[in-house]
């Protein structure tokens, strides 16, 4: 997942830098949702480890 995140920002980086304002917006967002997915991942992993220890 985390390299969905890395390759959404790099084309998020690229597209703004070409100027094209929809395309990067797009691609921030959906780095955004991974970042956000990835997140509660990690928390629920980590307080089920802490409840189960």
């Amino acid at each position: 997942m985390i390299k969905w995140i890395l390759i959404l920002l790099v084309v998020a980086a690229v597209a703004s830098l070409l100027g094209l304002n929809s395309l990067a917006g797009a691609a921030m967002t959906g780095a955004k949702l991974l970042i956000a997915v990835a997140l509660i991942l990690f928390l629920l992993v980590l307080f089920g480890l802490v409840a189960i220890a």
